[in-house]
């Protein structure tokens, strides 16, 4: 699995990226979201979630872990295609989905252009717990000046060991809080003791 691909930016329009790295050229389809991330860049990171089916196989790529996360989350949901996912995260910021399937704002998500009432109750239903439990993010929430390469660190081995990202997010902000100068080993003994 590719997880993302760094190189030069060749062309770029709202909807789709070309990337060049090591003399290959790969196309991506962007949200709106990632065009403005990568409008004034010339070197670039894409973070790529690849589609695959019998009859096609596309590169979507994102500007953030984030924005790819939210996207699995929205594929998963029945009824919510990759190009509805792209167009929800083209009309909304990833933060104002969120938000409005936790608020069960179900007139702001059928703004969205190809969602419908069914498919917003569906989204809200399937989708509001698990944004609740942090699902479809990859933001750290951290309290205190440190390193996020640590933390990011630290909650990836807790996550590897079995643990959720929701309780994995939890114990490493108490952590931090308790201790904001932890080695990345006290961080990840101290979160075990409260996991």
């Amino acid at each position: 699995m590719i997880e993302y691909i760094k190189g030069e930016l060749i062309e770029l329009t709202p909807t789709d990226a070309v990337v060049e790295c090591s003399g290959i050229g790969y196309h991506f389809l962007i949200s709106l979201q990632t065009y403005s991330q990568l409008e004034n860049s010339r070197s670039v990171m894409i973070y790529v979630h690849h589609y695959l089916r019998e009859d096609e196989e596309l590169f979507y790529g994102f500007g953030t872990k984030d924005e790819r996360e939210l996207f699995r989350l929205l594929i998963g949901v029945s009824g919510i295609g990759a190009a509805t996912a792209r167009m929800m995260l083209s009309s909304l910021t990833c933060d104002e989905i969120r938000n409005a399937i936790m608020a069960e704002d179900i007139a702001r998500i059928k703004s969205i252009k190809g969602i419908g009432l069914k498919s917003a109750q569906r989204l809200i239903l399937e989708l509001k717990d698990k944004i609740v439990k942090g699902a479809g993010s990859e933001n750290v929430i951290i309290g205190g000046g440190r390193n996020n390469e640590t933390v990011e660190e630290a909650v990836t081995a807790l996550v590897l060991l079995g643990f959720t990202k929701a309780n994995v997010n939890k114990a490493v902000s108490a952590v931090m809080k308790e201790n904001p100068d932890a080695t990345l080993e006290n961080i990840i003994k101290l979160a075990l003791k409260k996991l």
